[in-house]
């Protein structure tokens, strides 16, 4: 079912608390992918627009959890969501629930923002804790989900706060609706040929994905360091390339499962190699099929990213999660980049495309392609789970459409 979206709430005069995902990298200071914030607009200024109280909450990094850590404070955000709205945003407090964020929020007036600090200076939003959660519940009147990038996690703001508010209109803000319609849209119907593009380093983070998707795929391509795992379940010889050793027999039983399925499972078949993770040192050569002792697999070869961007280029709908190689490193971004391309291109062309979040946002971005593909995810993990055909607990508690 539909959930229901912040549009079809009266929140004139209303707290309306509203997670949102401010997780922004920052370095010296100063944000450097602000997209995040940028996805988050629509849904506040909706709230703000309609006289609305906007109460914000997120996590950022990874903090201790036993409380304030300067490296971890939201203040950097609530500069910059202050800057792209054009308004105060109130900030209020080191702590999301303590007596001055809760006077705060008293205090706001029709049409204002305000940023509570980092959930995760406490540990019990990690843990979902009840009490953490009916604290933070007690900041609002109506509950949003407007935090697609953590929709798989079981956070107290995620879950134990629209628990909370049982009673009180819980709903999507537009990020998270636009979310999920994108990726249940493409899973459940898809125009065919329907290709999914599968990278990163870990076999045991899209195998799930991948043994959802077989059935349902006209091709699904593989890359990245994962793509060595599968390699040497056949039997190659891949160097010292990275191996998951204990998820070959999933790679095994994946393949074995494409096979029966009568699926088409494209794995590399040349290959970038250094003899050294490394971008400026090692010797880097291109290999065919099996790779020498010594050197190790860091991108999809020439051959590969042709047959790739083939394959692509006559698809109808696309799903990408994770990138082909180091393609932060120049010698080893060419795959990557070719099949950014090659979506970019069919998307021109009249496909959907999906890139989901992490690492494949990051790509999109550098190479200039992300204003051309149909929509690019805000969560890596989120989206890999709906890949996966996971149901998102924290999305299920929210008022049906």
């Amino acid at each position: 079912m539909a959930k229901k979206n912040i549009a079809s709430v009266d929140v004139s005069g209303k707290r309306v608390l509203t997670r949102v995902d401010f997780n922004v990298p920052v370095e010296d200071g100063a944000i450097t992918d602000e997209r995040r914030i940028r996805e988050a607009l629509p849904t506040i200024r909706s709230i703000i627009d309609r006289g609305g109280k906007a109460v914000l909450m997120s996590h950022m990094g990874r903090p201790e959890g036993s409380g304030y850590e300067a490296e971890f404070s939201l203040e950097v955000a609530a500069t910059r969501l202050s800057q792209l709205l054009g308004r105060p945003v109130l900030f209020p407090s080191r702590d999301c629930v303590d007596a001055p964020a809760a006077a705060a929020v008293a205090a706001m007036k029709p049409s204002e923002v305000l940023l509570l600090e980092n959930l995760r200076f406490h540990k019990d939003e990690k843990k979902g804790n009840p009490s953490f959660a009916a604290r933070l519940a007690a900041h609002g009147d109506v509950y949003v989900n407007d935090a697609f990038g953590t929709c798989h996690r079981p956070d107290a703001s995620m879950v134990a706060v629209p628990v909370a508010m049982k009673g009180k209109p819980r709903v999507v803000g537009f990020l998270v609706e636009k979310e999920l319609k994108f990726l249940s849209d493409a899973l459940r119907s898809p125009a065919k040929p329907f290709v999914v593009v599968l990278g990163g380093a870990k076999v045991s983070d899209k195998i799930g994905a991948i043994e959802n998707l077989l059935p349902k795929a006209s091709a699904i391509l593989v890359g990245g360091a994962m793509a060595y795992t599968f390699l040497r379940a056949m039997g190659k010889h891949v160097g010292k390339s990275k191996v998951e050793e204990d998820r070959i027999a999933d790679a095994k039983r994946t393949i074995d499962l494409a096979a029966r399925l009568k699926a088409d499972l494209h794995l590399p078949i040349d290959h970038v190699c250094s003899t050294q993770f490394a971008e400026d040192s090692g010797d880097i050569e291109v290999f065919d099929e099996e790779i020498k002792d010594g050197y190790l697999g860091l991108d999809i070869g020439p051959k590969t990213q042709t047959r790739y961007a083939l394959i692509l280029r006559r698809a109808k709908t696309i799903v990408w999660n994770g990138p082909m190689g180091v393609f932060e490193w120049r010698p080893f971004l060419q795959g990557t980049q070719q099949v950014a391309k090659a979506i970019a291109d069919a998307t021109t062309a009249g496909a959907t495309s999906i890139v989901g979040g992490g690492d494949s946002a990051a790509a999109v971005e550098k190479f200039g392609f992300a204003a051309r593909m149909s929509h690019v995810s805000t969560g890596g993990g989120a989206s890999l789970e709906m890949l996966e055909g996971k149901k998102f607990e924290s999305v299920e508690f929210l008022d049906e459409a």
